[in-house]
């Protein structure tokens, strides 16, 4: 009884919340695109491209603001900042019918870059720091437990307003949910609760300024940054060319759909049981089985060339592991740095992992051009072993120093 009461007047609100906002953010900002972009590009007479470039503004953005984000959500919590981006998102949403011209169609997309930095994962894992302290592993699991459903949600749900209201009423009712669904959710629905942090110790007097203890640094926290920075831009350089290369290997259109539909999945059952193991395993030891995972994923394909039950099999490996990566996103900064400062602490890991996830398609899709696609996927094994490196290098789980 205990528990059901948290859930609904405690601080255990904020799950079943962020549960939920993480589904129509996730929903919204990153998946209609492959959707709507062709319908907005040819109403306008752009290139797909110059389309996509707006959605690349949007991650550069985001980006951009993480560390700032984090560290407000650290002062003030998740409503006001979450909230508040969530207006932002709305506001380029519901302008992005009316942007004609290509500045006006750019700053929606700034616009919508600080619905990302405010409203994605990281704003959501600092909201659940703040609120539940060292504890938050588990939050953490549950709400990226139940992001992962924003495809199954968002991909249908497009394509049937699309059908239904064109692509202009897709982004005026995308706008209206954001209004007053989300951000109504953020500023009144997410608990104020703050978890109590450990009393200085006796020489305080003698350590850094607290600010200081916002800015981790060292050899831990850049091997850190550099394995899921470089993971982000595997994930998002991969994915973002996945059916085309499936599509060059023999497979038909619906194998190639039906390969594509296991990664959800995959990424939702691996999370389902780290989600039971939860504080049973340490996330850095489930971010080095992740990322061995992938190693053999992408080595299975490149070796074995595209065929259904291999690229099946792969689906399967590289969703399974980028559901729990997800996780140790989360997690491992939590474990490694602690709870005070955490969410500038998780924007700085997040900047460059946006930047490199940006940038990734276009760079993939160039070396494809350049190499082939066996070429490609065997650089791609080499980068997983970059990023286990990383994770291997970091020596002292739980015990780093800012």
């Amino acid at each position: 009884m205990h528990k059901w009461r948290d859930l609904v007047f405690g601080p255990g609100r904020a799950v079943l919340v962020l549960a939920v906002t993480q589904i129509l953010t996730w929903g919204i900002l990153i998946y209609p695109p492959v959707l709507t972009m062709p319908h907005l590009v040819a109403a306008h007479g752009w290139t797909l491209a110059f389309g996509m470039a707006g959605f690349t503004l949007g991650l550069v953005t985001s980006g951009l603001l993480s560390p700032t984000i984090g560290g407000l959500i650290d002062r003030h919590g998740g409503n006001v900042v979450m909230a508040s981006g969530a207006l932002a998102g709305a506001l380029g949403l519901a302008l992005m019918p009316f942007a004609m011209h290509p500045v006006a169609y750019f700053a929606c997309w700034l616009l919508l870059g600080t619905a990302m930095a405010t409203n994605l994962y990281d704003p959501a894992f600092a909201t659940l720091t703040r609120i539940f302290g060292a504890n938050a592993r588990r939050q953490i699991t549950f709400v990226t437990f139940a992001g992962g459903f924003a495809s199954t949600v968002g991909w249908p749900a497009t394509h049937l307003l699309l059908e239904k209201l064109g692509w202009q009423g897709t982004y005026l009712t995308f706008a209206a949910v954001f209004a007053c669904v989300v951000a109504p959710l953020h500023a009144f629905a997410l608990p104020r609760h703050v978890a109590a942090t450990p009393a200085p110790a006796a020489q305080a007097t003698t350590e850094p300024p607290p600010q200081a203890f916002l800015l981790p640094h060292g050899r831990p926290f850049l091997l850190l940054a550099a394995a899921f920075a470089l993971y982000s831009f595997i994930l998002s350089g991969v994915t973002s060319n996945l059916l085309a290369l499936l599509d060059r290997g023999g497979l038909s259109a619906a194998q190639a759909v039906a390969i594509g539909a296991m990664f959800g999945p995959a990424q939702v059952a691996a999370r389902l049981a780290d989600f039971v193991l939860a504080g049973r395993t340490h996330p850095l030891w489930i971010a080095r089985g992740a990322v061995v995972l992938v190693v053999s994923a992408f080595a299975l394909l490149s070796l074995l060339g595209v065929s259904f039950p291999v690229a099946a099999l792969f689906a399967i490996a590289f969703g399974a592991a980028n559901g729990v990566m997800t996780i140790a996103r989360g997690a491992l900064p939590l474990l490694m740095f602690g709870p005070n400062g955490y969410g500038r602490v998780i924007g700085r890991i997040a900047r460059p992992a946006q930047f490199v996830q940006a940038f990734a398609p276009f760079v993939v899709a160039s070396a494809v051009e350049t190499l082939s696609d066996r070429h490609v996927l065997m650089l791609a094994t080499l980068g997983a072993l970059v990023v286990l490196g990383c994770f291997l290098g970091i020596k002292t789980p739980g015990s780093a120093r800012r």
